[in-house]
């Protein structure tokens, strides 16, 4: 197995804000009949000879939503861009309905907010038009159907009052809104967020999660990555419990097991007795910012 730095390698082209490289105006690759929305064999990733994920293998099948819970450091935002395509694996495959993501359009992959620049000068609506260069080219005009499918995105998610917006003046939630705004004007088909929730207060992430039901509704896949691990026992069915390898892959009552947990997490995850004799598993890795948030 070769080791490749980190950014080299076949990944897509990233782009001045994060809109997820690809295919830029060079029209649509037909899925393979029949091939799952996702695919994930034998992964491997090493930044300078250190192993990010080992081995990591999973499927997912159209309309089906994963949450991927670990620790800090637990490879989650690598597997993320790995299946973005803006990070090369050092070796093993990534198929997006049956092809290289690379050649996708269909793919809309949401950083973490601590990547942006929140400084650079573009509004709300910008951002979300963003989601329609894939489709229309980088030197083609937005017509009437997209600035339509734009004003529709920012309704569904509450920010038509705020498309003229810059988007540092938003509030960390506005600011997720804000990209899944982006996503469903992209019309995407897999969506990926990294930590979506971190740093927001419960009504905050209230109304994210609601937002993810309405991905749902439209049969979009997601994948995204938690730190908490009732909110994702709690509104995703599936879950892959990840710490460079996978721990554990399935419902969250087969996954989450002490055992388990105690394995992703190790020495940083507290065993607490619970009424009934019971374990309560805390991660206390959580940033203080979650903290804060979470008793807001």
């Amino acid at each position: 197995m070769r080791d490749r730095p980190s950014g080299e390698g076949r990944g897509c082209r990233p782009s001045l804000f994060p809109f997820r490289g690809g295919r830029i105006g060079k029209g649509y690759v037909a899925h393979v009949p029949g091939a799952p929305a996702l695919e994930v064999e034998h992964v491997y990733v090493r930044f300078d000879g250190r192993p990010a994920l080992e081995d990591v293998n999973f499927s997912l099948e159209g309309g089906e939503r994963l949450a991927v819970v670990g620790p800090n450091g637990a490879g989650k935002s690598t597997l993320l861009k790995v299946i973005a395509g803006v990070l090369s694996p050092s070796s093993g495959e990534v198929r997006i309905h049956g092809h290289d993501p690379c050649s996708h359009i269909c793919i809309a992959y949401l950083p973490q907010r601590s990547e942006i620049d929140w400084r650079f000068p573009v509004t709300v609506f910008d951002v979300v038009m963003m989601g329609r260069v894939g489709r229309l080219g980088l030197l083609r005009r937005p017509g009437p159907r997209d600035r339509a499918l734009v004003r529709e995105a920012l309704e569904a998610v509450g920010l038509s009052d705020l498309s003229g917006r810059q988007i540092g003046e938003l509030s960390g939630g506005q600011q997720q809104r804000m990209f899944i705004a982006r996503a469903i004007a992209q019309e995407a088909e897999l969506v990926l967020l990294d930590e979506p929730l971190a740093g927001l207060d419960v009504t905050a992430q209230g109304a994210i999660l609601k937002l993810l039901d309405l991905l749902k509704e439209r049969k979009v896949t997601l994948l995204l990555s938690l730190h908490d691990l009732d909110i994702a026992a709690e509104h995703f069915p599936k879950v892959l419990l990840l710490n460079r390898r996978v721990i554990g892959l399935g419902a969250p009552a087969e996954v989450f097991t002490p055992a388990r947990l105690v394995e992703a997490f190790g020495g940083r995850l507290r065993r607490l007795p619970a009424a009934g004799g019971g374990v309560v598993l805390s991660d206390p890795c959580r940033t203080q910012e979650e903290k804060d948030a979470g008793a807001r």
